[in-house]
Order: structure tokens, then C-alpha cells, then sequence
């Protein structure tokens, strides 16, 4: 194991139950890495998530979190790490203050009004500090979570899927944050499904049944799969789509609005299949770079998971 990584485990297994959940999982972080977790819900995500921070302990496996040792040193682990669950985890009947200075003494920080204070200004929450926690929107209330688990100085936050549910301004103002924290040398690891997001993050990791798929950056990901796109634009692509199933070079087509991609690793059959679907007709078509949500289906559908 190597104190260069910030997560660093190989092998990772866990069961409930008899239902395999993870299965031989071996991730590496760097520090001040956001690295993004990928895949569609019962893919085990959040029960690596939980062994990570020391929740969870894993059936077999070994590794390092913050340079210990997740079987034998999960205490030490906790105390460095900031997690935030899918779900708001604090008090709706308390304020926004009082949450974080309950977290505050949770954690026996020594001036808890003085971390209060800088938790609060920190993410713009001061103007809103005496607001109760139950009347806060998906952003704010997103935004006192982050606080809270940045309270006692993290090296590492564990973020499951944090934005679920929340409008896209409050998530461009968010991972404009994580990035401020990775730039101060906080290493991130977050699940999410919004592809724009995972664009966002500097390596990736796909999983699909508890395995996973593939790792790296958006751009290596995208590479791997070796994908030629073709994007179809015109009237009738429903019935279009429907036809170009099992048709040589047609791997996968996917409707995005008025727009049909049309992916395939064959690139000469799948043209020659296009056009002649296309001839005589008053569709266009133009090849187009294939995109992280092609990847993500197509690493899903090969998987035989759901998206």
C-alpha cells in the first residue's frame, strides 16, 4: 500500500445475506483527486462508500484509507474522513447553527463557535444560520450537509450521491466548492448519475453488479470502449430507431430529444447500415464524438444492468 494514494485497497468483497454486493473491487485516489463513482442503483456504490469511512467491515479485501488500514484501523479513519449520506441526515427541528454546533461537539472540537463561524461563512450559510433545517430547499439544505462534514478538517470527504434531487444551479455551485476543496489537497470520492457531473471529475469509476467495469479519465473511459458515433436528426426517428436493431455495426441507439446516437465498434459497417437507412429520405446524418452518457449505457447495457 502506498501513503501517495489516499484510498488505495484491492480485492474488496462484501455479501448480505448471500447477495454479493461488491465483488473483488480495487480503487486508488490520489490526494486532492475528485474521483467519481458511476452506476446505477444496487451496483454497490454506497456499501463501498461505507467501507471506505469505516462503517462497513469488508468480507475479504485489504487496502488503505488515508495511509490506514481499513480492516484494523477504522477509528483513526473516521476521524479524518467527512461523509455525506444520500439522504438529509440532520435535525429538520433544529437552525442551521445548531446543527453545525451539535456536529461540532460531536466531534469535541476545542472552539466550537469559533468552526461554527467559519463552517457558516465558509459556504454562505451566516445569512441564513437561524433558519430551521426543515424549512431550508435541496440546495441549502445540501450546502449545510457539506458544512458539516467539512467541520473537523477532513482529508478525505465519502459523498453519495449528493446532489440527487437538486436544481442545477445548486449543483454547479457545489462541485465549484468540491473543486475549491481539491485544489486546498481534499481528495473526493462521490457517486452520482448526472453525466455532466461526472465530466467534472478527474478520474472515474464505472460499476455495474457490484464489479467494476471501468476506470479513469472521462476521456480514457470514452477511448476504451472504442465507440463510432453517428448522430441522426429529422422526422420519424422512433420508427427509425426500431429498425436499426441487429442491423450490421449497430450496437446501441439512443434517443436524446429530436436527436438519435447510433453507436458501434464496426465504423465502416455501421456507416454503410446508416446510410442506407437513411437514403431517399429527409433525415441527416453527421458522425459526432461519442459521449460519456453513450459510454454509460452502453458499460450498463453490456453488463446487463439497468441504467
Amino acid at each position: 500500500m502506498s501513503e501517495a494514494f489516499a484510498i488505495d485497497v484491492q480485492g474488496l468483497n462484501k455479501s448480505f445475506g448471500g447477495k454479493h454486493v461488491v465483488k473483488d473491487l480495487a480503487l486508488r485516489v490520489k490526494p486532492g483527486e475528485i474521483h467519481g463513482f458511476i452506476g446505477p442503483n444496487g451496483s454497490g456504490k454506497t456499501t463501498t462508500i461505507r467501507m471506505l469511512c469505516g462503517l462497513l467491515t469488508p468480507d475479504s479485501g485489504r487496502g488503505t484509507c488515508l495511509g490506514f488500514d481499513i480492516l484494523k484501523e477504522s477509528d483513526r479513519i473516521k476521524d479524518q474522513v467527512g461523509y455525506m449520506t444520500q439522504k438529509f441526515s440532520y435535525w429538520e427541528d433544529l437552525t442551521i447553527r445548531e446543527n453545525l454546533d451539535f456536529v461540532a461537539r460531536m466531534y469535541s472540537l476545542p472552539d466550537r463557535a469559533a468552526a461554527v463561524a467559519k463552517a457558516l461563512d465558509g459556504l454562505n450559510l451566516a445569512g441564513r444560520s437561524e433558519q430551521l433545517a426543515g424549512a431550508l430547499s435541496g440546495g441549502w439544505k445540501q450546502r449545510l450537509a457539506l458544512a458539516a462534514s467539512m467541520l473537523h478538517h477532513p482529508r478525505l470527504l465519502l459523498l453519495d450521491e449528493p446532489t440527487a434531487g437538486v436544481d442545477p444551479l445548486a449543483r454547479r455551485d457545489f462541485w465549484a466548492e468540491l473543486h475549491r476543496l481539491s485544489a486546498q489537497g481534499v481528495s473526493v470520492l462521490v457517486s452520482t448519475h448526472y453525466m455532466d457531473e461526472a465530466e467534472r471529475c478527474h478520474k472515474l469509476a464505472f460499476l455495474a453488479d457490484g464489479r467494476l467495469l471501468a476506470q479513469g479519465t472521462s476521456a480514457e473511459v470514452i477511448a476504451a470502449q472504442g465507440l463510432c458515433s453517428w448522430a441522426i436528426f429529422g422526422d420519424g426517428l422512433d420508427a427509425l430507431n426500431e429498425r436499426l436493431q441487429g442491423r450490421p455495426g449497430v450496437e446501441q441507439t439512443v434517443l436524446f430529444g429530436a436527436t438519435l446516437h447510433v453507436n458501434g465498434k464496426d465504423g465502416a459497417s455501421l456507416e454503410r447500415t446508416l446510410r442506407e437507412a437513411t437514403a431517399g429520405g429527409k433525415l441527416r446524418m453527421e458522425p459526432v464524438a461519442t459521449g460519456m452518457e453513450d459510454v454509460f449505457i452502453y458499460l450498463m447495457q453490456r453488463s446487463g444492468a439497468r441504467p
